[in-house]
């Protein structure tokens, strides 16, 4: 099976840039396709100094809906958000006060690859922080949040993080080059191998200083892969009962609205959606918001704007006009809540739900155009 290979090298194109990621991507295209997936075959997608976050989901998108191993290589710069503290990696049009609207939030990537198989997934990551989001990643974790740079429990992840520059000037993604010259000898090493081989010739520059990460796939009887592997045979009711025996394990080992239960709560949303069952997904989703807003989770939280723009997508799957109607009123009244960072999100609802009931196909009395006491309306 062919592989996939996304090469993203992105910095902010104007003054106080902190790294010339760019800089990277020839070396990188001189590497035969293969040895950059390990695999026989690879289709390469390049990524240079994109303008919009959008357009990055988009391709990455795409990238961890291809079946074969997925090999990511990202070099760039780390920002934080000023509302919510969360990094992004910043993009050409990226300023310190637009971060939110013309960054990458960092957890797309783990939203991103959360349904890939177990294994088959692997990021090489040159970053480069300010002092702002250098000293967030050094701080130590809360308790049950997973560290910032998280891309899911079933990636493998290799690279560094390096502190902000010591003198004004623009760094070079020293980390990438010495991989790709590595690569360019044509032998895939094995990634951790690779990983260790590239920070010995980085290791003068560095001289400690940086944050190396090393996360290795998840190691076999992962109950992730029983789940993988029975979607991928159809059988999706299977999937769907051992993932609700490890949804109920999770919570009576750590509580009902934790992290680990929340996890195989999203799991079940998600293998609702790859069985075909839209309504089913959409349910979920909208339950799992509700969860977390009902635990004190903010609206604007990522967990929380996630999975109410999978229960809006989902929604939009539903052919039977009934389905659409009882759903549809639940997410108006979400939405109304949780609007989200699309404009417009709430009256794509309720237009929909208009031409719904304009075909008869609920009772006038079921659209509730109004928001929900204590909820802020969008128009």
């Amino acid at each position: 099976m062919p592989g996939t290979v996304l090469l993203l090298a992105a910095s902010p194109l104007g003054r106080g840039r902190l790294v010339d990621a760019a800089s990277v991507l020839p070396v990188l295209a001189a590497v035969p396709p293969s040895v950059l997936s390990g695999a026989d075959t690879a289709n390469v997608v390049e990524l240079a100094d994109p303008l919009e976050p959008q357009a990055v989901l988009t391709r990455l998108r795409a990238a961890a809906a291809a079946p074969g191993p997925l090999t990511v290589y990202v070099a760039g710069e780390l920002r934080l958000d000023r509302r919510q503290r969360l990094p992004h990696l910043a993009l050409a049009r990226t300023t310190p006060a637009t971060v939110r609207y013309t960054a990458l939030p960092w957890h797309w990537f783990r939203d991103e690859l959360r349904l890939r198989p177990a294994g088959a997934t692997t990021l090489f990551l040159d970053l480069r922080a300010d002092a702002d989001t250098w000293r967030a990643l050094c701080a130590p974790p809360a308790p049950g949040r997973p560290f910032p740079l998280d891309c899911g429990r079933d990636a493998a992840v290799y690279g560094r993080v390096a502190p902000p520059p010591a003198r004004r000037g623009v760094a070079a993604p020293a980390y990438m080059k010495a991989l790709a010259t590595l690569l360019r000898s044509g032998r895939r090493l094995p990634d951790e191998e690779l990983h260790q081989r590239t920070l010995a010739r980085i290791a003068p520059e560095g001289a400690g200083a940086d944050l190396v990460l090393a996360q290795r796939g998840p190691l076999p009887g992962d109950p992730h892969a029983a789940v993988t592997a029975a979607v991928r045979a159809g059988r999706h009711a299977e999937a769907d009962a051992l993932a609700a025996r490890l949804e109920q394990a999770a919570g009576l080992a750590h509580g009902p609205v934790s992290e680990e239960a929340l996890h195989w709560t999203e799991v079940r949303a998600d293998l609702a959606m790859l069985a075909g069952d839209a309504a089913r997904s959409c349910r979920a989703w909208m339950a799992l918001a509700d969860t977390r807003l009902a635990a004190g989770q903010p609206a604007d939280a990522p967990a929380v704007e996630a999975a109410v723009d999978r229960a809006h997508h989902q929604w939009g799957r539903i052919d039977d006009p009934v389905r659409v109607g009882e759903l549809g009123v639940r997410l108006v009244e979400l939405r109304s809540r949780v609007p989200g960072r699309r404009e417009g999100a709430v009256e794509h609802v309720r237009r929909r739900l208009r031409e719904v009931q304009g075909r008869g196909a609920m009772p006038a009395g079921h659209l509730r155009t109004d928001p929900p006491q204590g909820a802020t309306a969008v128009p």
